[in-house]
């Protein structure tokens, strides 16, 4: 069988190979401590569960808009308007079947054959397998760990070359929780204004920020940037709510119109019952947003510290997201049972198989000798992980 070469590109997710990894032992009866998760381990709002539960009783089980309900539009315009300070018109939203599903439909109306893309390392692992999708090529800068895995404006001009067509931000970052203020955007603002590219602004973690930290769009500093912008979020993470599949963009009106044309033609609208409950999320959610963040700060606090105090591990404080990003590479290159540790991926996998706990390795998001653990599970799950952790690397020689 010959498959589009398009497909060949490609690979796996590897936070669900490790997964798949996961579940086989499981199922073999070993115990498994899973801090690989990539969602909170909160449950929806009780309103968003009930909004949806009265949209399937009230028959609110039809078709909406390709491009989202009206509802839910408005209620997205508000949010942007009083949480990040940005005003937009309803042709300037488009509702999709998650942040990915409207990542994706970016990358099909913007990018193409020659086009290049510029996404700082690490990354989170869906964005360069979307650029090479559309046959465009990703660019990517490899950020310094003293940096705070922030890409500097130094970094961001070398990078750019005639066929730039587009730069990839994601503050708070997956895997690494780095996060961009006010002053290091306004430090890119003239050369990205000087520059013909798009700016996608992925704003997913935007809630999970912490020590009196504060979230900017970028889109927020200049009407000129806001122009140049397409903002991305959704309910999944803020709310709990990765499952119900209901994310958002938020740009200038032809490229959400040619993103609502893709739409149309691949999946459609966004689920009416999700769409419902995703409102009432936004509407209604705030207080279980507080509850959570509190809650994760916590947890952040107990693992860095915990983590830093296991042999061969540096983990670093980072201002936001659920994930840490330790950095393992004084463990690489020790054995276990004659067996070399050579890469994060060996790590990942000796940890799973031994110790009994799920990471990420690092390269799967560009950046070796690294590993993403996830705070996103209860503190006595969360020690009995970094235990676990902790034997299995004792058994190394």
């Amino acid at each position: 069988m010959r498959l589009a070469n398009r497909i060949g590109k490609i690979k796996p997710s590897p936070t669900m190979a490790m997964a798949a990894r996961a579940r086989t032992l499981i199922e073999r009866g070993i115990d498994v401590v899973n801090l690989g998760l990539g969602e909170p381990d909160f449950q929806t709002p009780e309103t968003a569960s009930k909004a949806g539960i009265d949209a399937i009783r009230s028959g609110y089980t039809k078709y909406t808009p390709p491009s989202g309900a009206l509802e839910l539009k408005e209620i997205i315009l508000q949010k942007l308007k009083v949480d990040n300070g940005l005003d937009y018109d309803h042709n300037e939203i488009i509702v999709s079947c998650g942040a990915k599903h409207s990542l994706y439909n970016i990358a099909q109306v913007l990018f193409e054959k020659g086009d290049e893309v510029i996404i700082p390392a690490p990354y989170w692992v869906s964005y360069p397998d979307q650029v090479l999708l559309n046959d465009a090529i990703p660019v990517i800068v490899k950020t310094k760990e003293e940096d705070g895995f922030l890409m500097t404006p130094e970094q961001l001009k070398e990078a750019i070359t005639p066929r730039t067509k587009g730069v990839i931000f994601n503050s708070p970052s997956n895997p690494t929780g780095a996060t961009y203020t006010a002053k290091h955007f306004e430090a890119f603002s003239d050369l990205l204004l000087n520059t013909p590219l798009w700016i996608i602004s992925d704003e997913i973690y935007e809630k999970f920020i912490y020590e009196g930290r504060s979230h900017t769009s970028i889109a927020s500093l200049s009407p000129d940037l806001k122009k140049k912008t397409i903002v991305v979020n959704g309910v999944s993470k803020a709310y709990a709510m990765t499952g119900w599949r209901i994310g958002y963009a938020a740009g200038p009106k032809e490229i959400i119109r040619a993103m609502g044309t893709v739409q149309s033609q691949s999946t459609s609208n966004p689920t009416s019952i999700s769409q419902k409950a995703a409102a009432a999320a936004l509407k209604e959610g705030t207080p279980f947003i507080q509850t959570m963040i509190e809650e994760f700060g916590r947890r952040r606090q107990f693992m860095i510290k915990g983590l830093n105090r296991i042999p061969g591990i540096q983990c670093p404080s980072p201002a936001g997201s659920f994930y840490l990003f330790p950095n393992v590479q004084k463990i690489l290159g020790k054995r276990h049972k004659g067996e070399e540790i050579l890469g994060s991926v060996d790590l990942a996998t000796f940890l799973l198989e031994e110790g009994g706990v799920t990471t990420i390795p690092g390269v799967a998001f560009g950046a070796e000798g690294y590993l993403r653990i996830s705070y996103a599970a209860p503190e006595d799950i969360l020690e009995r992980g970094m235990k676990k952790i902790e034997q299995a690397i004792r058994l190394l020689t």
